[in-house]
């Protein structure tokens, strides 16, 4: 067992450095530029929109479910469908956090086809989606547009301080809460591959590498990964024989789709908008992934990869790791068991206290599509924005929201409906 147990565990030490200073970015992101201002470049019916919104996106440490409510609001506040598509094509299938891990596993060539892929597809799903809505009646700006909460004007202004602590928190806690279960799940996954997948499996499709990618494609579109997630899968595969163009399919067809993103977007932008948001992406990760199997040679991708597990399968002391790379695995492992422990155990506490000195006002909401605590937060906003509410706590484990004051209860429910979720008075 300790053969196919090293190798991750080595994967793991190689990761950790680069996703502690991903998710450290992904915080200051966060924490320091504004939300609205992702918004404002983002509504005309044109080139630049998709452009800016690519921009905006590749950067963002955003899931496929946790893009969804940004995008949702962006849509909200007037973006285009050509904006709104490109940047839940390409924001998905990167972040800084996801090429950084990749840079760690697969080498610079990943590293940087990557994101440039995500680029480019998200390009021309934009344009796509653009073309067609300027052949309906104008795109017009959706009823409700205005009613988006946004941060007030008088609102005080946070301290650098205030700011660092919060890109932490967001960084190192809300993040890690959101991606640590897939990122374990996508090493777990690895591991069984490694075990149960034979060594010549994709090898037996090789001449067909067309049907490589369609088999993979098949599972990837429904399933649910994060972009860091997806790369000790996708390495896992490639060790068991599969191209790097096929590869390259699963780095984009995962964290880019799932069958809960999928309702949520036809719902939101229509049938049409959804169908080219497919097509861009499994056109795209088809067209880039044969053209890389073709033209780019196949060492700039497995080269690094095979450094990585050989070095693992002769890696039995720990002196032959720096202590950096051992301390930064140990704090990655520590916060992953914290994400884990914390999401299992729900924070359902947060507002139990004092709660009976406030039945009279406190009134409980079922909301259903939170995923991550992006969706939290999006709730939060939506639903501190209503006017008579005065407090909002969320609860991500129950999907529960608890309101207190005098609002009434279809404006809360309206509000969080405009978010992009479900909700009723529980």
């Amino acid at each position: 067992m300790k053969e196919y147990i090293m190798p991750f565990i080595y994967l793991l030490e190689e990761m950790a450095p680069y996703l502690l200073l991903g998710f450290f970015i992904a915080g200051l992101l966060h924490a320091f530029v504004p939300q609205h201002l992702y918004r404002k470049w983002l509504g005309g019916n044109d080139v630049k929109s998709v452009l800016l919104s690519i921009l905006f996106g590749i950067p963002l440490p955003l899931c496929s479910c946790g893009v969804i409510p940004t995008a949702v609001s962006m849509r909200k506040e007037g973006a285009s469908k050509g904006a709104v598509t490109s940047f839940l094509i390409a924001t998905p299938q990167t972040g800084v956090d996801s090429i950084a891990a990749t840079w760690s596993v697969f080498g610079p060539a990943f590293a940087i086809l990557r994101p440039l892929v995500a680029m480019v597809t998200g390009f021309f799903g934009g344009i796509a989606a653009n073309v067609s809505a300027r052949r309906e009646e104008g795109d017009p700006a959706p009823v409700g547009a205005a009613e988006m909460p946004s941060r007030p004007a008088d609102a005080p202004k946070r301290s650098f301080g205030a700011k660092m602590a919060e890109a932490l928190r967001y960084g190192f806690g809300d993040m890690i809460e959101d991606i640590g279960r897939w990122l374990v799940i996508g090493l777990v996954l690895a591991g069984l591959i490694t075990i149960f997948v034979p060594d010549d499996f994709f090898t037996t499709y090789a001449s067909s590498p067309l049907l490589n990618m369609l088999i993979v494609l098949l599972i990837a579109v429904p399933m649910y990964v994060c972009a860091t997630g997806s790369i000790p899968i996708a390495a896992a595969l490639m060790l068991k024989g599969l191209s790097p163009g096929a590869a390259l399919v699963f780095l984009m067809a995962g964290p880019a789709t799932n069958i809960a993103s999928m309702l949520i977007l036809g719902k939101t932008l229509g049938r049409k908008s959804l169908a080219i948001y497919l097509a861009s992406i499994i056109i795209g990760a088809i067209g880039f992934g044969l053209l890389t199997d073709a033209l780019l040679p196949s060492e700039w991708f497995t080269s690094h990869l095979s450094q990585t597990f050989h070095s693992s399968c002769c890696h039995d002391e720990a002196s032959d790791t720096p202590w950096w790379q051992i301390a930064s695995t140990i704090l990655l492992v520590l916060l992953l068991i914290r994400a884990l422990v914390s999401r299992l155990c729900g924070g359902g506490h947060h507002h139990d206290h004092d709660i009976h000195e406030t039945e009279s006002k406190m009134k409980t909401y079922k909301v259903k599509g939170m995923a991550c605590n992006h969706c939290k937060a999006n709730v939060e906003r939506a639903v501190s924005a209503v006017e008579g509410v005065s407090s909002v706590t969320v609860d991500l484990a129950s999907g529960t929201a608890s309101v207190e004051g005098d609002a009434a209860p279809a404006a809360i429910v309206k509000a969080v409906e405009a978010a992009g979720y479900s909700c009723t008075e529980a």
